[in-house]
């Protein structure tokens, strides 16, 4: 067994990592990565995110030696794209967002060819061990191609893991993947990552990052615009609602509980917004009793990490890199925010 203080503190770390693409005909030069700093600590289950474009793809695909990059530095595993390239790249599996495999390779031969193209001798290969690590093993010996998608979903991961990686990049794996295969899917990986594998993750399911990552770091044209544990970014969100039924008939807001901007919804049922850092929720509901209400049920909402990337990005549309950075996010402009309490974990 590998001595874990041995190992390198930070799974993948770049300094200035910069990519410009150059155009084709008139079009002009596409700068991807503008100086991009970041690190992913080893054994981190760490989430990449980003509008379409924002440069997450080609972070990766240098990382894995398939785009060259313009300038700075990337380290992974330890070992430098540029000066050990060889040990870099066997230090990563990426599983790509598109369902690339033979149709007609089983499962067993489509990670049998994988390793071999890793250089893994056979007598070094765990292709069945990996198989049954991911459900495959009954599938072991049938086409590919008659696999359902949260399976060839499976079989991508277990063709990245062929050479034992220390680090699993996961690329929209659950995309058209329905909510119990992605289920499936995440208590495999979970499983890898509490074995001690890194496993960094993008995605356009934000519910998704959030249950799982425990780290975040959030990229817009071509920059890292956040980047912190998971709950250290909801918290810079300081904003928190409460949605309140009462026993008596309510025809328009108390005036005392205009300062939470509160809201009359056509059920009757009042909405509340307030700071958490600046108003305890005690005070919140003396307030409510003091304005002659009687509290019949109470439901509490607060941000996610939809709303964190919302801001950061310009709602997607793109802001200036950076501008939000170190800034107490303020959402209290958006009402009637329904929370998303589902989890894929628990699907």
């Amino acid at each position: 067994m590998t001595d874990s203080a041995a190992l390198p503190h930070p799974a993948i770390a770049v300094t200035g990592l910069s990519k410009t693409y150059r155009g084709q005909g008139k079009a002009a030069p596409k700068e991807a990565l503008k100086a991009v700093d970041l690190v992913v600590p080893r054994g981190a289950f760490f989430g990449l995110l980003g509008p379409n474009g924002a440069g997450k793809s080609t972070l990766i695909n240098i990382l894995a030696g398939l785009v060259v990059k313009s300038a700075g530095r990337a380290v992974v595993w330890g070992h430098d794209i540029d000066r050990a390239p060889r040990l870099a790249r066997a230090s990563i599996g990426v599983v790509p967002q598109e369902l690339n495999m033979d149709a007609f390779f089983t499962p067993r031969e489509a990670v049998e060819y994988q390793a071999g193209l890793y250089g893994v001798r056979r007598r070094d290969r765990r292709s069945d061990e990996i198989l049954a690590m991911l459900g495959l093993a009954d599938k072991a010996d049938v086409y590919s191609r008659t696999l359902s998608g949260g399976m060839r979903r499976r079989l991508l991961v277990a063709k990245a893991m062929v050479h034992d990686p220390p680090v699993l990049v996961l690329d929209e794996p659950t995309a058209g993947v329905d909510i119990e295969l992605r289920g499936q899917l995440w208590r495999h990986i979970q499983e890898l990552n509490r074995a001690g594998t890194t496993v960094v993750l993008t995605t356009h399911y934000l519910e998704e990052a959030q249950a799982l990552c425990d780290r975040i770091a959030i990229i817009d044209q071509g920059q890292v615009v956040a980047v912190d544990r998971t709950e250290a970014l909801l918290a810079g969100f300081d904003w928190k609602a409460l949605s309140i039924r009462v026993a008596e008939p309510v025809a328009a807001v108390p005036e005392g509980l205009a300062k939470y901007r509160a809201e009359r919804r056509p059920d009757g049922s009042l909405y509340l917004q307030y700071r958490p850092s600046q108003t305890k929720i005690a005070e919140v509901l003396a307030d409510i009793d003091q304005a002659g209400l009687t509290l019949v049920d109470l439901t509490t909402q607060e941000a996610d990490l939809e709303d964190v990337f919302r801001k950061l990005t310009g709602e997607g549309g793109g802001s200036a890199a950076g501008d939000n950075v170190g800034k107490t996010i303020d959402p209290t402009e958006r009402r009637g925010y329904e929370a998303r309490p589902w989890s894929p974990i628990d699907s």
